[in-house]
């Protein structure tokens, strides 16, 4: 099954970026969130996230942003510092 994923963002100015991507048995807001670290990866500039829209009409934002926090989170509390 597919999704149609569309991420609005802000780098040096606004963009958007559309695609189908499969969810091979992951949840919807997993898939975007891999997309957007993707899509980091790649920008040159540091990009803000803004508005995640699936399939034209349902805003799952907020979900991927809590993802994202949670995933930081992780890599945070991984750290041994000697500090």
């Amino acid at each position: 099954m597919h999704v149609t994923i569309e991420l609005h963002y802000k780098a040096s100015s606004k963009l958007m970026q559309r695609a189908s991507l499969p969810l091979r048995g992951k949840r919807t807001e997993f898939v975007a969130y891999q997309w957007w670290k993707q899509i980091q990866k790649e920008m040159s500039y540091h990009a803000t996230l803004e508005q995640v829209i699936i399939n034209g009409d349902n805003d799952i934002t907020q979900l991927v942003m809590d993802i994202e926090t949670q995933e930081r989170n992780k890599i945070n509390e991984n750290l041994d510092l000697p500090f």
